[in-house]
């Protein structure tokens, strides 16, 4: 067994606190809440039932986790009602509108800029 298997082996959790295994090694019945998603699912107000591990040269901490939830204990996803989809619809269109210019465009507004392009550079649009 490899040093960075037996590190983030730890069936337990007399280690981390909570049961922790290798990535890709989790046991059946534990899914992350993308998982979850992809079925149709959420964790429900659910703890942490365990996490997996593995190595990132990346990260600061040396290690990238997952947690993961017990699936059975799951619940279904909440249907987006009427209500949402329009608060959803003004936050997008919310995005799209200048606010400098209130022009609506197809896409999204920079937030780098904060305003659309042509009042952000509008020196370079008079000359083009």
């Amino acid at each position: 067994m490899s040093l960075a298997f037996t590190k983030c082996y730890d069936p337990n959790g007399i280690r981390y606190g909570v049961p922790t295994f290798p990535w890709r090694f989790a046991p059946d019945g534990y899914a992350t809440r993308s998982q979850l998603r992809a079925r149709g699912l959420r964790p429900g107000g659910q703890p942490i039932a365990a996490q997996v591990m593995r190595r990132h040269r990346g990260r600061k901490s040396g290690v990238q986790i997952a947690y993961l939830y017990r699936v059975d204990r799951a619940r279904p996803v909440r249907p987006m009602t009427s209500r949402k989809w329009g608060a959803l619809a003004l936050a997008m269109l919310a995005r799209r509108t200048c606010p400098k210019c209130q022009v609506t465009y197809s896409y999204c507004i920079p937030t780098s800029l904060g305003v659309c392009i042509l009042c952000a550079y509008p020196q370079e649009q008079r000359t083009a």
